[in-house]
């Protein structure tokens, strides 16, 4: 969407040139592209934003922990004061956002963030960067974690992996921090002079993608996580952790894994190994794809009448709230995304090992109910794990039945290949410790695996 951007404005202003010169023969080769406008102040002293910058705070958070504060500024007027909450504030977890250009501005000429910020305590910034517009669609956004601050002003340098990338960028700072276990009272942290600069102690970029390989359906776009570059700064090194958006990649089998505009695409069956590039810098690490082809047909439709089912997922009924089908809880490897099969919607779990899916805003009282039916198709594998979690409000713990373990020799069984209807008896469940009211508030489920790490799930209801 960036270079989209870029070129309508390459050819507004040809356009122009064109109508004006009516039909001459004149040779446009050599004229200077048309840019985004140039800005690289984001905050400054006296600036409260200034008429392009806005403030937007993070869903959950307190959406006026920011302001102007004249109390302390590096200049001698204002600087942008943020209030921590403490432990469980109702004012959210943590104080964090963005600011935000009305406008896509150029970044190119800047190979840096740079600004000054101080605590009232000393303390570790959790998060601080740019990149982000909040839309939930950014390509660029770059950070830097456990930044220390102290009780006097410092002055934080966040490099630009690779500044060509930002042509077009709205997301001109990120922030986040939240209460400290030494601190549960809250803090208060102060930035002045936010902008983007041009520095000549910036060096050596050391790029990096954590090695791996994954699994996906033809039709996918490859996620990739965990992507960085260190930087010597001033004879220090800086590890700037930011989107893949940043890097140059290179597919060895482009009929298998397509490097396209949107990133990386499956679009055949097979493997292919990926590599990338930050400008001209090799980067270290790379990932094996491999390509399946998806079943032809969806999983049968459930013809059981709605009103003995409670659904999670499912075409054929009206589903019950999920908070989330993927908790990316720690150790977890498990990318999650909706999938189509002939017209039908599952949800595809790529790089499975093991996920959670979370319902604790409504749980549910499946105690009326004597079966648990679930759908899955992998194209390779040979076991499947499904277990619940239960939280009786008699305790202040979930209780979590045992990993229920299908494969070719159970009943139901679990096979590579086709889909898998797993019709399952909640009896076949054993809670551990026994639940003093097992299967009236299930908040989780939890799916894994030790082998099937591509995998379709469709139709997950309980039923009598």
């Amino acid at each position: 969407m960036k270079m989209i951007g870029r070129h309508l404005l390459t050819w507004a202003a040809l356009a122009a040139l064109i109508l004006g010169a009516g039909c001459s023969d004149r040779d446009l080769t050599g004229l200077p592209i048309a840019r985004a406008p140039v800005d690289s102040l984001v905050f400054t002293d006296g600036e409260n934003f200034g008429a392009d910058v806005y403030f937007q705070a993070f869903a959950g958070t307190d959406a006026y922990a920011l302001s102007p504060d004249s109390l302390y500024a590096v200049g001698d007027r204002t600087s942008l004061k943020v209030v921590v909450p403490p432990q469980d504030s109702a004012l959210g977890a943590y104080a964090g956002g963005v600011l935000t250009a009305t406008a896509v501005r150029d970044l190119v000429d800047f190979n840096a963030l740079t600004f000054y910020a101080k605590a009232s305590v000393s303390c570790t910034l959790n998060v601080a960067g740019f990149g982000n517009d909040n839309t939930g669609t950014s390509l660029h956004e770059a950070s830097r974690a456990g930044v220390p601050l102290t009780t006097d002003w410092t002055l934080v340098v966040v490099p630009v992996p690779s500044p060509a990338k930002l042509i077009a960028e709205r997301g001109l700072f990120t922030f986040a921090e939240g209460w400290e276990s030494l601190r549960p009272q809250g803090h208060e942290i102060w930035f002045d002079e936010i902008r983007f600069a041009a520095r000549d102690d910036i060096a050596n970029p050391r790029p990096f993608m954590p090695s791996s390989g994954k699994q996906y359906f033809i039709g996918s776009t490859v996620r990739l996580q965990g992507t960085r570059t260190t930087f010597d700064v001033n004879g220090v090194d800086v590890v700037v952790d930011h989107l893949p958006g940043y890097f140059d990649f290179l597919s060895t089998n482009p009929a298998v894994a397509a490097v396209t505009r949107r990133g990386i695409e499956i679009v055949g069956v097979g493997d292919a190994t990926v590599t990338a590039k930050l400008d001209t810098v090799a980067v270290q690490g790379s990932v094996t794809l491999s390509g399946y082809r998806p079943p032809v047909a969806a999983a049968q439709v459930p013809a059981i009448p709605a009103e003995r089912v409670i659904s999670l997922y499912s075409d054929a009924y009206a589903d019950v709230p999920v908070d989330s089908w993927n908790t990316h809880w720690r150790w977890s490897t498990a990318e999650d995304e909706e999938y189509a099969v002939a017209g039908d919607n599952t949800r595809m779990y790529a790089n499975l090992n093991f996920v959670g899916i979370e319902f604790m805003t409504q749980k549910i009282d499946a105690s009326a109910m004597t079966h648990f039916h679930m759908d899955v198709y992998a194209p390779a594998g040979t076991n499947f794990k499904i277990k619940f979690v239960d939280f009786p409000p008699s305790l202040s713990y979930g209780v979590q039945t045992q990993d229920l373990v299908l494969d070719e020799r159970t009943a139901p069984a679990f096979g590579a290949g086709v889909w898998s209807s797993l019709e399952i008896p909640l009896e076949a469940f054993t809670f551990q410790p026994p639940s003093p009211a097992p299967w009236e508030n299930i908040g989780q489920l939890v799916l894994s695996t030790s082998d099937a790490v591509l995998v379709l799930v469709d139709n997950v209801y309980w039923h009598n």
